[in-house]
């Protein structure tokens, strides 16, 4: 098949492109501009393009499919080139379900862990050589990109954002997937720009339980309240099956987890984290994994990336670097570092980055998310909020939304850095959470003034 990429450079996409690549297909693509990693990987497999821009003259009838991605704006040459002559035009969504329609399509969802869940569970399935397709949200460790589809693989495994599909098409991702399989982890309002209330986002999720296929299998965390309403209310047909956080203990800094055959230690920590094991576990049971072959696996299982990844450590002191930027992430993520070091001064940063992180009036959602940490610091960029045409944030409505009266704030990069390098890294804990980099801080110098 030839399939063109519009928008080819995206974290996801040029996976996608990827993942064809290597299963035979003729793959060609544009974007007006590639940033690395994508650059890199595309390059070394020859599907750079030569020039940056749309070109509607690689557009015509000897394709077979054409690829839309998010960051491609309606009036695209391209894609209009690609409608004039009756293309058929996929969103990333789409053409994975299309890729998929033969197989056992396993779905993890919810607003907060679902990167994470699928990472366990692509780690216990490649520890015991059990071959899968898959599309996660996270490069992994040991797995060569963040998409893989083949022919022969009977299960596939898609991480299931609830954002939206592509530029003409405004349902979101995992309504398209139709599983057999699916995991909801929890519900926490997101995306503000593209559901402005909570029962517009809370519907999402319930339009995705009605899309489970007759018979199928929903895991869900009996936890989350908004989750057991929406399983009591279904009238769909499918096996439901909840899970709860396993019961463990913490000695020396390590997390010890209950299992049938006793204690057992594992490199992951964190309230939040061993919920999602839990998750996992239900779901490798149902692609065939047993119990103890899932814990023999899991106990090596490190977490995904940009997900508490520790980036640096000595003695005395611990940084760690992580995506969260929603209330529900944030207030996890704090959560977890605290209880892990307890005897340490916390240290927690936080970037705004996102639209919804942005927006004043979702800012009261993040209320007593930082009371978990010694010395809570947020950075926003004013240029971000003006490029997102919203309403210019002051210094005084950070402190009132956090509700910390002694919480730092920063607005210029320079300050921010000249803030981390000062501070007396003696016996602490540092968190850095951000989907963003602070307006260019460098990650590498942080281990130099620790």
């Amino acid at each position: 098949m030839r399939i063109h990429f519009i928008a080819i450079g995206g974290s996801a996409m040029h996976n996608l492109a990827l993942a064809l690549h290597h299963k035979g297909y003729t793959i060609s693509g544009s974007d007006d501009m590639i940033y690395e990693p994508s650059r890199s990987r595309l390059e070394k497999h020859h599907l750079l393009p030569e020039a940056y821009g749309w070109f509607p003259e690689k557009i015509g009838p000897e394709l077979d499919a054409v690829i839309l991605g998010m960051h491609a704006r309606k009036d695209n040459p391209e894609l209009v080139k690609a409608r004039e002559l009756g293309l058929k035009i996929y969103s990333y969504p789409e053409f994975l379900f299309e890729q998929s329609k033969e197989k056992t399509r396993v779905v993890i969802g919810g607003s907060h862990g679902k990167t994470t869940i699928t990472s366990m569970v692509l780690h216990v399935l490649q520890y015991h050589q059990k071959p899968v397709d898959y599309m996660v949200g996270a490069q992994l460790e040991g797995f060569d990109t963040m998409v893989h589809l083949t022919e022969e693989n009977d299960f596939i495994v898609l991480e299931g954002d609830e954002y939206l599909s592509s530029p003409m098409d405004p349902r979101p991702k995992f309504h398209l997937y139709q599983p057999n399989i699916a995991l909801l982890s929890g519900i926490a309002w997101d995306h503000i720009n593209v559901f402005p209330t909570f029962e517009t986002y809370k519907e999402q999720f319930r339009i995705f339980i009605d899309s489970i296929v007759k018979g199928g299998i929903l895991v869900y965390n009996e936890e989350d309240e908004i989750i057991r309403e929406l399983v009591a209310e279904t009238t769909n047909t499918i096996r439901k099956h909840p899970y709860h956080t396993p019961a463990y203990r913490m000695e020396n800094g390590k997390t010890l987890l209950e299992t049938p055959e006793g204690e057992m230690p594992v490199e992951i920590f964190g309230e939040h984290n061993l919920q999602n094991l839990s998750g996992a576990k239900w779901i490798c049971q149902h692609m065939g994994i047993d119990e103890d072959d899932f814990y023999e696996a899991i106990s090596s299982f490190k977490g995904a990336s940009k997900r508490l990844e520790k980036i640096a450590e000595t003695e005395n002191t611990v940084v760690f670097k992580d995506f969260a930027h929603s209330p529900s992430k944030v207030q996890a993520t704090a959560g977890a570092v605290r209880q892990q070091y307890p005897e340490k001064e916390f240290l927690a940063c936080l970037e705004l980055h996102t639209f919804s992180s942005l927006n004043k009036e979702f800012l009261k959602e993040y209320k007593g998310t930082l009371d978990a940490v010694d010395v809570p610091v947020v950075f926003f960029s004013p240029e971000a909020v003006e490029n997102k045409k919203l309403d210019p944030i002051s210094k005084e409505q950070i402190f009132n939304a956090f509700g910390r009266d002694d919480l730092i704030v920063f607005t210029q990069p320079s300050e921010f850095k000249i803030f981390l390098k000062e501070q007396d890294y003696n016996n602490t804990a540092l968190l850095l959470m951000s989907s963003g980099n602070y307006g260019g801080l460098d990650f590498e110098e942080i281990k130099e003034w620790i």
